[in-house]
């Protein structure tokens, strides 16, 4: 990913933790419930299919060691 891409993901990350903590925890929960009932529904509906954590965890580290 081009480091103006990173940048801009990295922005948004930080701008949630802003909007997280003045967040109500309830709310939270409740979209967290609602995200995972969605992707749940993905998979189970067979429009999206899961990537085996192995398969993640090798790509992670190679990205790792290429910093």
């Amino acid at each position: 990913m081009p480091v103006k891409e990173r940048a801009d993901v990295a922005a948004q990350l930080l701008a949630s933790l802003d909007e997280a903590a003045a967040a109500d925890p309830a709310e939270v929960e409740a979209a967290w419930a609602e995200e995972i009932t969605r992707r749940a529904r993905r998979v189970i509906a067979g429009e999206t299919a899961g990537i085996p954590w192995d398969d993640v965890r090798r790509r992670a580290e190679a990205e790792l060691r290429r910093r």
